[in-house]
C-alpha cells in the first residue's frame, strides 16, 4: 500500500471531527502503551546484552514511536498543507537536505554513543571502585561535552561552515566572561581538582579550616558538611584546596588521647600500669592496636599521663562514648588502688626582709613597734586617743588665733 492510498484510508475514516478526536484519543493512548512497554522492553533485553545495547533500542522504539505518531496526528487533522507551505516556503536543495538528514543522524549516534560511555563508566567503576557516585555523574557530563561538541564539529563541516571564526567568536566571548565571573570559574575548576584528587568522600568526617562535620554533598562549585550541632555548612571549593583539610575516617580508625594527671609522690609505674589495665576493660576502644600509656610532661600540680586508643568505623558519636568509657574506668580504678589526681595547687613561699629600709618615711622599727602594738591589742587604742589630741589641739589653736 503506498503513502497515497494510506492517507486516503485514514482521511476517509475520520472525515467528523468526533472521529479525528477518537483516533487521537487512540494514537495517544497507543502511544503511552508503547513508551510502558520499551521500558519493560529495556528491562528484559539487559538480561541478554549489553545494557548500552538495551538502551539504544529503547531509545530506537520510542523515537519511531513518536515519529509515526506525529505524522498519523498530522494527517488525521489534515495539518499536512501547514508543512508543504513551509518546505514551499524554505524550497530546500537536495543538498541540504542530506544534509539534514545527516546531521540528525550524527547527533543521534552522539547521543547513543554518551548513554554508551555512561554504562561503560558504570560498570568500571563497580568493578574497580575507582570513583564515587558523584564522580560518575561529573565524568559522564564531560564525557558527553567532548562527544557532543565533536559532533558540532562534524555537523558545521557538512554544512560547510568554517569552526575557525565560531572558535574565534566564541575566543572572545570566554575572555570577556572569563574575567567577569573569574572567581566563579576559580570555583568550579576546584571543583574538579576536588572531584578527582578525592580528599574525603561522601560520608566522611572532615575538618575543614575551622568548620567540622560530615560531608553530605559534593559539586562543582561547593562542598556541604553537617556539623555535630546539625548546621549545614556550605564550603566553596576555592576554599577548599586553599585550606588544610584533615580527614579524620578515611583510614577506618581513629586514636584519641585523653591526659589525665597524678600526684607527684604517686608511683608512676604502677599507675600506669593500673590506667592501661583499665583501658583494656572498656568496651568501645578497639583491642588492635590496643590502648597504652606514655608519660606527656612535668605539670604545674601532677606528672600528666596520656592515654592514647583507637576506636575503628569513626564517628563523633563512637568518639564521644569511648572517650567517656575510659574516663570513668580509670577514675575508678584510681579510686581503688587509692591513686590521687590532685586538684590544681600552688606553693607559696616569702623571705626575710633585709636591710633597714624605710616605707613612707616610717623606720622598720617603728613597724616592727606597730605591728607588736597591734598584736598586744593596744596599737588601735593609743593611735585613736593621740587622733583626738590632735583635734583638740588644733581646735583650740583655732580658738585662740580669734
Amino acid at each position: 500500500m503506498s503513502t497515497h492510498s494510506l492517507r486516503e484510508l485514514i482521511w476517509a475514516a475520520t472525515v467528523s471531527t468526533e472521529a479525528r478526536i477518537l483516533a487521537t484519543v487512540l494514537v495517544l493512548a497507543l502511544f503511552a502503551g508503547v513508551s510502558v512497554g520499551g521500558r519493560s522492553l529495556d528491562a528484559w533485553l539487559k538480561q541478554y546484552v549489553d545494557d548500552a545495547v538495551a538502551d539504544s533500542v529503547q531509545a530506537t522504539v520510542v523515537a519511531l514511536a513518536t515519529a509515526l505518531t506525529a505524522m498519523f496526528l498530522v494527517t488525521v487533522w489534515r495539518a499536512g498543507w501547514l508543512l508543504e507551505q513551509g518546505f514551499a516556503q524554505i524550497d530546500p536543495s537536495r543538498q541540504q537536505v542530506v544534509a539534514i538528514v545527516l546531521s540528525g543522524v550524527i547527533f543521534v549516534a552522539a547521543y547513543l554513543l554518551t548513554r554508551f560511555t555512561k554504562n561503560s563508566i558504570r560498570r568500571l567503576s563497580k568493578e574497580r571502585g575507582a570513583i564515587t557516585d558523584h564522580q560518575q555523574e561529573v565524568a559522564h557530563h564531560i564525557v558527553q561535552l567532548l562527544i557532543f561538541g565533536l559532533a558540532v564539529l562534524v555537523v558545521l563541516g557538512i554544512w560547510r561552515v568554517d569552526p575557525s571564526q565560531l572558535l574565534l567568536g566564541a575566543g572572545a566571548a570566554g575572555i570577556v566572561i572569563g574575567l567577569a565571573a573569574r572567581q566563579t570559574l576559580g570555583a568550579v575548576l576546584a571543583g574538579f581538582v576536588v572531584l578527582f584528587s578525592r580528599p574525603f568522600d561522601l560520608g566522611d568526617w572532615v575538618i575543614i579550616g575551622d568548620e567540622e562535620g560530615i560531608v553530605t554533598d559534593i559539586s562543582v562549585f561547593n562542598t556541604q558538611i553537617r556539623t555535630f550541632d546539625e548546621e549545614y555548612v556550605m564550603i566553596p571549593n576555592d576554599i577548599v584546596t586553599d585550606t588544610e583539610v584533615r580527614n579524620r575516617s578515611r583510614k577506618g580508625r581513629l586514636r584519641i588521647e585523653t591526659d589525665v594527671g597524678v600526684d607527684y609522690d604517686t608511683d608512676v609505674e604502677h599507675a600506669m600500669d593500673v590506667a592501661a589495665e583499665a583501658m583494656a576493660g572498656t568496651e568501645t576502644p578497639m583491642e588492635r592496636p590496643g590502648p597504652n600509656v606514655v608519660l606527656a610532661e612535668f605539670g604545674g600540680s601532677s606528672i600528666v599521663l596520656r592515654l592514647r586508643y583507637y576506636i575503628d568505623n569513626p564517628s563523633a558519636r563512637k568518639m564521644w562514648k569511648a572517650r567517656t568509657e575510659v574516663i570513668a574506668a580509670v577514675n575508678e580504678a584510681f579510686a581503688t588502688e587509692g591513686i590521687k589526681i590532685p586538684f590544681p595547687q600552688r606553693e607559696l613561699s616569702g623571705r626575710p626582709q633585709g636591710g633597714d629600709l624605710a616605707v613612707s618615711g616610717i623606720s622598720s622599727g617603728a613597724v616592727a613597734d606597730s605591728e607588736t602594738a597591734d598584736a598586744d591589742g593596744t596599737g588601735d587604742a593609743d593611735d585613736r586617743v593621740e587622733r583626738e589630741d590632735a583635734a583638740a589641739d588644733g581646735a583650740g589653736g583655732d580658738t585662740g588665733d580669734q
